[in-house]
């Protein structure tokens, strides 16, 4: 006779999940009604949309939540990792009005970025977490200049600064703005991988570390100081 144990286990989980999305989709558009948002420098990529030309954008791990709920219903596509703790971000961000893109730099990878490559050509922007899904922390894994290279599509760095928030115990330090928080939002001028191979999309690397790195200097320095 078989064990219907795992079939139970599975059903309960997908109960779980359900919850998740079903209380904490409402909660997080009611939260971030009440955010001051305040964006800088944008127009670059705005003029890129209204020329029906796609975009990457690269955004950290530990910001998902306040960038993907700024962002809604744009009809992006968001890469999001196939572990187990992705199913549950896939699930937030589809409900938000994006699409979704399955694996990562670490899983799934090549499948991952044969899609991404498809979506762009078709002119649909997405958004990738260069340090997604396991980390370091802010550190620029080359999966999204691969990207760019084989599309022709530019990276639009975009990167938060907010005045008071949550901030969870995990190695992303993700974010949870407070009610009434300030947000500030920096983007980067679409800059593109201009160059002839993957191999050398990878050794911009540093390039682009340094551009998410001078943006949320720009939040910050916008929003007048550290956020608590």
């Amino acid at each position: 006779m078989s064990d219907p144990a795992p079939g139970r286990d599975q059903g309960r989980a997908e109960r779980r999940l359900w919850l998740y999305v079903r209380l904490g989709v409402p909660f997080v558009r009611l939260l971030a009604s009440t955010w001051r948002v305040r964006e800088i420098g944008r127009e670059g990529w705005n003029q890129r949309r209204a020329a029906g030309l796609a975009t990457i954008t690269a955004l950290w791990h530990g910001q998902l939540l306040v960038l993907t709920s700024h962002h809604r219903d744009l009809g992006a596509a968001v890469l999001i990792s196939e572990h187990r703790d992705g199913e549950i971000i896939a699930r937030v961000v589809e409900a938000f009005g994006y699409r979704t893109v399955r694996g990562s730099t670490s899983r799934g990878a090549g499948r991952a970025l044969l899609e991404l490559v498809r979506v762009l050509r078709g002119g649909i922007d997405v958004a990738i977490t260069p340090d997604g899904p396991r980390g370091p922390r802010h550190s620029f894994a080359p999966g999204a200049l691969v990207a760019a290279q084989r599309s022709g599509a530019p990276v639009v760095g975009v990167v938060a600064h907010v005045s008071r928030a949550w901030r969870l115990r995990s190695w992303d330090g993700f974010e949870i703005p407070k009610p009434f928080a300030r947000v500030t939002i920096a983007y980067s001028e679409p800059t593109p991988v201009d160059v002839a191979t993957p191999r050398e999309a990878v050794e911009q690397v540093p390039r682009f570390e340094a551009l998410m790195r001078a943006l949320g200097e720009r939040a910050a320095m916008r929003d007048g100081g550290a956020g608590g």
